[in-house]
């Protein structure tokens, strides 16, 4: 009964074994076939296409089908492109090159010469906006009271618009409103004087008393101003704060 049974082993561990060198086998081919893909994929050879005028996006679209990528390496003035299209590229089209190279290419920033547009009417932070977008400076800033404007506004410029185009980073200056100029009045004296009297007469005039502040002060009543601003003498407007610290 023993050697019947060890013959009836003996193939079935000569099958598991033939089963396990072929398994490693197919391991071994397996790598190898993936190693010689890596291999083959990073010695692959493509033509850089030409993607002179296009936008990055555009570029990027097709270098990809080629498995290429794109990289910016910046930005010139340029007549003949539109800003934001490429200019030059870096290996040039037609070049053989391997897959997973960088093609560096400059972008166009547009014409260098921009008209100036015409800033009068509107507002210093919208024609700020404007400069930015158009690559104009800004330059020196005037203020001048005046009714025709509000305030903020540009009432002039120099350069004038539209007679000239000029070089991006051109510095444009104006001359804003302030809006109309207040009548101003000498502030008075309260010092002294009954708090309640004085603060009446001070809005009834149309003056803002903003901050009535109250403190202990020896000697006094309640009620007396002891302190002011602005100070007697002061010029003082109608839309101008008045504080007063008055006793208690």
């Amino acid at each position: 009964m023993t050697q019947q049974r060890g013959a009836f082993n003996m193939p079935a561990r000569k099958l598991l074994a033939i089963s396990q060198l072929l398994l490693g086998l197919l391991i071994v081919f397996l790598a190898s076939a993936a190693l010689s893909s890596r291999i083959i994929q990073k010695g692959e050879i493509v033509s850089v296409p030409d993607i002179s005028g296009k936008t990055v996006a555009e570029a990027k679209r097709e270098l990809i089908r080629k498995k290429l990528s794109l990289q910016e390496k910046g930005i010139e003035f340029d007549d003949r492109f539109e800003r934001g299209q490429i200019i030059s590229q870096d290996p040039p089209a037609g070049s053989k090159i391997r897959v997973n190279r960088l093609i560096r290419v400059v972008l166009s920033g547009g014409s260098e010469m921009v008209e100036i547009p015409a800033f009068v009417g509107r507002s210093m932070e919208a024609a700020s906006q404007i400069l930015g977008d158009i690559g104009l400076q800004r330059g020196l800033l005037s203020q001048v009271h005046t009714g025709r404007y509000a305030a903020g506004r540009v009432i002039a410029q120099e350069p004038p618009p539209g007679e000239q185009k000029v070089k991006r980073s051109t510095p444009i200056h104006f001359l804003v409103s302030q809006g109309k100029m207040e009548p101003k009045y000498l502030m008075p004296d309260c010092i002294g004087r009954k708090s309640g009297p004085a603060i009446a007469r001070l809005q009834e005039l149309g003056f803002k008393v903003a901050d009535v502040r109250y403190s202990y002060y020896p000697g006094l009543d309640s009620g007396i101003i002891i302190k002011q601003f602005p100070p007697h003498g002061y010029g003082v407007a109608k839309r101008s704060l008045i504080s007063l610290e008055v006793s208690r």
